[in-house]
């Protein structure tokens, strides 16, 4: 049986750079069965053989100490180290925009100025 938070855990521990036979003994130790655990880590190998692996581009950005700073608590209170704090402001500034395309006006919206009693 797949668990989604199974799944989760391992990629957020891949991410933090433990390697499969730690996690596997991480899991192991906190009761998951064997079984569980090899399943799940094959659905995550199947899931991610059949996408395009993403390239990424490396990119440099000075910034304050103060500014670094408060980048530092925050990826702390995330549970995140600096680099995965920024790369996530950055892909959710990156969502946020694509997301906000402008609204057009409803066509009645339009037409009230025409038809309105009130002259400006």
């Amino acid at each position: 049986m797949i668990y989604p938070d199974l799944i989760y855990f391992i990629k957020e521990s891949r991410k933090r750079g433990l390697s499969d036979s730690e996690i596997k003994k991480l899991l192991l130790e906190n009761n998951w069965k064997n079984e569980i655990i090899n399943e799940n880590f094959s659905s995550l190998h199947l899931a991610s053989s059949s996408q395009k692996p993403i390239q990424k581009k490396s990119v440099t950005i000075n910034l304050d100490s103060s500014i670094i700073t408060i980048l530092e608590k925050r990826a702390k209170k995330n549970m995140m180290n600096l680099n995965e704090q920024i790369e996530d402001i950055i892909r959710r500034s990156a969502v946020n925009a694509r997301v906000s395309s402008p609204k057009q006006e409803k066509l009645d919206d339009l037409l009230i100025p025409l038809f309105s009693r009130k002259r400006n």
